[in-house]
């Protein structure tokens, strides 16, 4: 059994996906981060206490990690890939630059 592809995408790139409804985004920074600012539609689930088995990927939906900076979402990549529960057959995606790059980008972030 191979292990699953965990690819780097763009914040365009996830925009795009998102505007059409084909991602599953996971926020893995922590409750007092997340509370100054998030990315609309993604979930809250901290690394600090992440458990792949609480991500339930909507068939046809694209998963989707980001962080602050892009290294966390890698940790969360990494032990989701590692647990066995990852989805069949598609890949782990990751946000290039976390918040950060997507802020950078200009694309749309809440506040507080």
């Amino acid at each position: 059994m191979s292990a699953p592809d965990i690819r780097i995408e763009s914040p365009e790139t996830i925009q795009d996906w998102m505007s059409r409804d084909e991602v599953l985004l996971v926020d893995v920074r922590e409750p007092q981060e997340w509370a100054q600012a998030r990315i609309p539609g993604a979930m809250l689930l901290p690394l600090s206490s992440f458990d792949p088995a609480a991500i339930d990927l909507p068939p046809g939906k694209k998963l989707v990690f980001h962080c602050r900076s892009g290294v966390r979402c890698g940790a969360a990549a990494e032990m989701l890939a590692a647990s066995g529960l990852a989805p069949k057959g598609a890949p782990i995606h990751r946000l290039g630059g976390g918040i950060i790059a997507w802020a950078q980008a200009g694309l749309p972030i809440e506040q507080g």
